[in-house]
């Protein structure tokens, strides 16, 4: 590539003929391949937000993994938890009883899961402790029937602080008259708010030995919750652990399954939007066909007379190459940069928006959070930017192989 070919093909960018139209028509295409860049940026960081901000809260509120018995509860689970804390890579491992339950208050009533948990060692496994906004764990005391509750489901029970809920456990006891539901009062001690509406509005926590006097289960547990040092290596390392310890079977779960739907819908969301969105990607970079076809139609008698002073179809090509090239180049980098600039801003731009309509574009009890977080993944700008600007370089074959094919003495016959 010549010098003059650079020369000639930017000189064409700024053409002031016909009032800059030509001009003004480039500028054009370089504002839309900028938006439809941005706009893809923009939604796939907010997807990776969602994902990312989704994982972090479920991870803080939630154990790892868990290991329970098949058919019945563990039985000598000190034993167990004693050997999986020598496992490598685990950080904690704590007992929970977990069942399904009613809570009354007053004339409000709402079902939930009640987990029996021992509060010192709680605070190793989960990060719940560090958000109970009224009271504390401390409370939990065996024998005390206390009770802390997530904090949407005691707004559903309107019940604070100091006030009593009546515990109905799904097993009844068998009497004279028939079947009684076990019931029992526990004192609310404390609120806890997780930031994630599947636990605030559907977990209340007990002590461990309440737990097991409700749902009879006597001295065994419904299984160990485990905590490790890599979140995301879970799915190995307790299926180690559980082989480890050996007997006649156990049920292992972790949070990539129990969350598993969550995380497998927003990665098809993310692969339909990435593909929807290229399309004002495609079109913007389409129009730059428009925009050289216009640029080599002017300048018809422009290259005729290149050709007569030796410019070869190959020269003619490239100059015209250049121009769409650069449009492409422009067009990716300005749509990478808004792109960037409105992604880290995009919490203080959604809370104004929302202040403005008096609107909440986000329901926390459908998305489980209240707030739209974004984050830039280099490897999503660099996928959107390659395909833009190589959809900007199809665009450029057509008009430069048109430009190149132009024929001197037909373009100079009527100048």
């Amino acid at each position: 590539m010549s010098a003059y070919e650079w020369l000639i093909g930017t000189r064409h960018l700024r053409s002031t003929h016909r009032r800059g139209f030509v001009s003004f028509v480039a500028l054009m295409s370089v504002c839309g391949l900028t938006l439809g860049v941005a706009t893809l940026i923009v939604v796939l960081s907010v997807m990776n937000g969602f994902e990312r901000e989704l994982r972090e809260r479920i991870l803080a509120v939630t154990s790892h993994a868990t290991i329970s018995g098949l058919n019945a509860p563990l039985t000598g689970w000190q034993d167990l938890q004693a050997r999986l804390r020598t496992r490598e890579g685990v950080t904690a491992v704590v007992p929970y009883i977990e069942s399904q339950a009613m809570l009354a208050h007053a004339e409000r009533m709402s079902g939930a899961n009640v987990r029996g948990i021992l509060p010192a060692e709680e605070r190793a496994a989960t990060g719940l402790a560090q958000r109970v906004t009224h009271g504390s764990l401390d409370g939990l005391t065996p024998g005390a029937f206390n009770v802390v509750l997530g904090s949407a489901l005691a707004h559903e029970l309107g019940a604070t602080v100091g006030d009593s809920v009546i515990l109905i456990a799904p097993e009844g006891s068998a009497t004279p008259t028939g079947v009684v539901p076990r019931m029992r009062r526990f004192h609310v001690t404390g609120i806890f708010e997780s930031g994630m509406y599947e636990f605030d509005r559907g977990l209340a926590l007990v002590n461990l030995e309440d737990a097991a006097l409700l749902f009879r289960t006597g001295a065994g547990i419904t299984g160990l919750r485990l905590h490790f040092v890599n979140p995301l290596r879970a799915p190995e390392l307790v299926r180690s652990a559980a082989l480890s310890l050996g007997g006649p079977g156990y049920y292992i779960s972790d949070w990539t399954q129990d969350h598993a739907n969550f995380f497998r819908s927003i990665e098809i969301t993310k692969s339909m939007m990435f593909l929807i969105l290229l399309m004002i990607v495609a079109v913007a970079a389409f129009n730059i066909v428009a925009t050289l076809v216009m640029i080599v139609k002017e300048k018809q008698a422009d290259i005729a007379i290149l050709r007569t002073l030796g410019a070869g179809p190959r020269n003619v090509l490239a100059m015209f190459a250049i121009q769409g090239v650069l449009i492409g180049l422009a067009g990716t980098a300005l749509g990478a940069g808004l792109a960037t600039l409105v992604a880290d801003h995009l919490t203080a731009l959604v809370a104004g928006l929302e202040r403005l309509f008096g609107t909440q574009f986000l329901d926390a009890r459908v998305y489980y959070m209240s707030e739209l977080p974004a984050y830039v993944e280099v490897g999503d700008v660099l996928r959107v930017c390659g395909v833009a600007f190589l959809l900007c370089v199809l665009a450029t074959i057509y008009p430069a192989w048109r430009a190149a094919r132009t024929a001197p003495a037909e373009a100079l016959r009527h100048d």
